[in-house]
């Protein structure tokens, strides 16, 4: 493949890893390089010397990492390339540190921000490179990766201050040394890095894609902590905790210091139960020996640091204020004394820098929110790229605290895989005897779909209130989660909360034609004065959603259907409003019937059995509106939890912001 241009080469979508799983990938056909901490940077030079450096979202940091321009310029003898890396800053300890470089960046806007003219020189900061995607006048994303390797380590590396090759083992190299891939994990963790990226030799270079080629295997550490504060939870948890800041004593001094904070790991159970047991050790100031900053304690709400819990972390930042970071929740301690917690000593590796490595086997039991599960087959792949069932367990336990508030007090209908999506699916709508005793669930007469006599049937559905219950389902391989439109109270139906449009592309058509109806869908219902909200389906259509206020069960479908009518009316060449496959072709069919109290939708953040783990993700408007190909509306399981880190619930307007459906 050959490009035909001397300017600085296009950005290429960087490919990305997709999680183990917790199961370190081992064999001959592997190579295994330390997970760095730092900025994902492609560093395009043309062959004059120009150097663009691009961010992993596209964004320009030439001027914030200008040291890093031309670094190549005489080793690459007037040949264009492009390099895929990180852009790293190191602490004193000799150790890649984070929060330092989140520190750069700042004073960098600030440098910026005043007009100042000298260069920026603020900390020195280097570039990792991992890859080598073009060389000269060749791309060589088709090339494996052993070769694209090879290619880059063969370029000298004139400044190694500024640019060094990311080390790389084999599993003949590790065996030369006599190690294995585990033991290089914990040599790993004991240097204070973040994990290891395992990348198959055979590798092509996929650009924007999370295939199983790349597998990270981020490390899991535990840690006692003392509770010095509350926030307050915002949106789904207005009204209870949103998370907790932490301290720890410094061994050294004997100061309390502050640690970080936690944030997920909670059900709403914990979050309330939290509240209730934080306010009476309410202080009017922090505890902390220096006052941490001003942007980690804001709304912040002080207590007496008198309670030790332990939360996990993958890894404790050391530049001059160490902190926790990707931490979750794991529990109080009522076993330690506050005296017995110690900070992490900045400079040496953590004390518990071992990985907590999930024990594999037949049958294993897990701790999920308080709760002992026991959990079997966790190898077993559930998907045809190897997915394990431990995956998905891992995906619905990240994804709890977004998906969770979308599911509360709605009965669940199960579409489980025991064999993986290319054995037999089978739904599930009655809970059996084997569900915990702990599962709430809620009987209700005629709430299938079914007509004649089995139309008035009772089914027990089970409701989803915490992560206990989302850890059993995925175990019982529940890739499927599907909701009414409406919730139980009391134990019986309420009205429905929610409206829904379910956008189905017919032959010849895709989600991008799925999108442009749903552009035209959102002026509808915002002209009547609901607040819409698009989802992907995690196959091949979308769904648009409003949270709605109505007096009537019957007033959602009528509703829907009036619009999906008027459409097809107006656009018959491009949309449907007919049940009838025959009548599809080519068009989109706008399913106004999934409003029926009947009608399940599938749930947003929840997997799908297809080839692939997609998920239903919550899209912005702006995502909606650039759709030009369908890949750019389906994500995979790691994409929603990167999604919902840097954007948070983007399906949350429909839970707390309902208006009147119109008559």
């Amino acid at each position: 493949m050959r490009v035909a241009h001397d300017s600085v080469p296009a950005w290429i979508d960087p490919m990305l890893a997709k999680s183990d799983g917790g199961r370190l990938r081992e064999g001959p056909q592997w190579a295994y390089e330390y997970k760095l901490d730092g900025y994902r940077v492609a560093m395009r030079i043309a062959a004059d010397g120009t150097t663009v450096l691009t961010s992993r979202n596209g964004l320009d940091l030439s001027a914030e990492f200008a040291e890093l321009t031309g670094v190549l310029n005489t080793a690459l003898r007037g040949r264009a390339a492009v390099l895929d890396g990180e852009a790293v800053v190191y602490n004193e300890a000799g150790q890649i540190d984070f929060s330092l470089l989140q520190q750069r960046r700042g004073r960098f806007q600030k440098h910026r921000t005043a007009r100042r003219t000298e260069p920026f020189a603020d900390v020195a900061v280097r570039f990792l490179a991992f890859d080598l995607l073009q060389l000269g006048q060749q791309l060589l994303l088709d090339q494996p990766y052993e070769q694209r390797r090879r290619r880059l380590t063969e370029l000298p590396m004139p400044d190694p201050f500024r640019i060094t090759v990311v080390l790389s083992f084999t599993s003949d190299e590790l065996a030369a040394d006599r190690l294995t891939p585990q033991r290089l994990l914990e040599r790993v963790a004991a240097e204070g890095h973040e994990g290891l990226v395992a990348k198959r030799l055979d590798s092509p270079y996929l650009p924007g894609k999370r295939p199983d080629f790349w597998c990270k295997h981020p490390l899991v550490q535990t840690r006692e902590v003392i509770v010095c504060g509350w926030r307050p939870g915002q949106s789904g948890f207005t009204g209870t905790v949103g998370g907790l800041l932490l301290g720890a004593y410094d061994p050294s001094s004997g100061d309390l210091v502050y640690i970080g904070d936690v944030g997920t790991g909670f059900t709403r159970q914990d979050r309330d139960q939290l509240r209730d047991r934080l306010r009476p050790l309410q202080r009017s100031s922090h505890p902390f020996s220096a006052t941490p900053p001003r942007d980690d304690v804001a709304r912040a709400q002080w207590v007496e640091p008198i309670l030790v819990g332990e939360v996990r972390f993958r890894q404790f930042s050391r530049g001059d204020h160490g902190r926790l970071r990707h931490t979750a929740w794991r529990g109080f301690r009522a076993d330690r004394e506050p005296s017995e917690v110690a900070a992490p000593q900045p400079g040496r590796p953590s004390p518990q820098a071992a990985a907590e490595l999930p024990e594999i086997g037949s049958r294993v039991k897990v701790k999920a929110g308080g709760r002992t599960l026991t959990l079997s087959n966790l190898d077993k792949p559930l998907y045809p790229d190897g997915t394990a069932k431990s995956e998905v367990i891992a995906y619905y336990s990240r994804i709890t605290p977004f998906l969770m508030p979308h599911l509360r007090g709605r009965p669940v209908t199960f579409v489980r895989f025991p064999n993986g999506v290319h054995g037999q699916k089978f739904f599930q709508k009655n809970t059996d005897a084997s569900a915990p005793e702990w599962l709430p669930t809620v009987s209700l007469r005629g709430g299938g779909s079914r007509r004649g006599a089995d139309a008035d049937e009772v089914v027990r559905y089970a409701l989803l209130e915490e992560l206990a219950a989302l850890v059993w389902a995925a175990n019982l391989a529940a890739l499927e989660l599907h909701v009414r439109q409406w919730t139980v109270v009391g134990g019986a139906r309420s009205l429905p909360n929610r409206l829904v449009f379910d956008l189905d592309p017919g032959p010849g058509t895709t989600i991008v034609e799925c999108a442009r109806v749903a552009e035209r869908l959102r002026e509808v219902l915002v002209a009547d004065g609901l607040i819409p909200v698009a989802t992907t389906s995690g196959s091949k259509g979308m769904q648009i959603y409003a949270g709605i206020e109505t007096t009537s069960a019957q007033a959602p479908s009528a509703y829907a259907r009036t619009i999906a009518t008027a459409f097809e009316q107006e656009t018959p060449q491009l949309v449907t409003a007919t049940m009838a496959k025959a009548r599809r072709d080519g068009k989109v069919f706008i399913d106004w019937s999934q409003n029926n109290i009947a009608k399940t939708t599938i749930s947003p953040y929840s997997l799908r059995g297809r080839d692939a783990p997609t998920v239903a993700t919550p899209v912005a408007w702006d995502e909606v509106r650039g759709c030009r190909e369908p890949e750019q509306l389906m994500f995979a399981a790691d994409d929603v939890l990167d999604r919902t880190a840097d954007h948070g619930d983007l399906f949350a307007p429909v839970e707390h912001d309902r208006a009147a459906l119109p008559r």
